[in-house]
């Protein structure tokens, strides 16, 4: 009995040390407040962010993405949900963009504050931040497959 129980308590440990994990890596993509867009597929946050979409179908604004420091685990969850790709691999399709003369990347920040600041004050802008961030100003788009 005893070792069910101990058994039982480091089963419940891990599920909630993997749960928190998960909670604290999650992200939200957020959107200028004058962005009438409400929902986007995981494939097109993907191409905005990318700049391989630079124009919003509903009002033909300018695109213009913002990113979380490389270091971030917010930026590494975002990244591995929706390019399917880690940041670095990510940090290596950048390159070959500058290197061929085609696009620089988006604006790197360090904290959702700033992102939600660049967001709120500039149109046509996309981001994402951690899923515990204040969305003052904002607007929060749905993900769809």
């Amino acid at each position: 009995m005893k070792r069910f129980i101990l058994i039982s308590g480091l089963v419940l440990g891990l599920v909630l040390a993997l749960w928190t994990s998960a909670q604290s890596s999650g992200f939200k993509v957020i959107v200028n407040s004058g962005n009438s867009t409400a929902s986007l597929s995981t494939k097109d946050v993907s191409n905005l962010l990318l700049k391989k979409k630079t124009r919003w179908d509903d009002s033909g604004t300018e695109v213009r993405p913002i990113d979380l420091d490389s270091a971030s685990a917010v930026r590494e969850a975002f990244s591995e949900a929706v390019h399917g790709r880690s940041v670095s691999s990510i940090k290596n399709y950048w390159q070959r963009q500058i290197f061929s003369g085609r696009e620089v990347p988006p604006a790197e920040v360090r904290s959702d504050s700033e992102v939600i600041n660049f967001v709120r004050n500039t149109p046509g802008a996309i981001g994402y931040v951690s899923s515990d961030a204040r969305l003052d100003g904002v607007k929060e788009i749905r993900l769809v497959n």
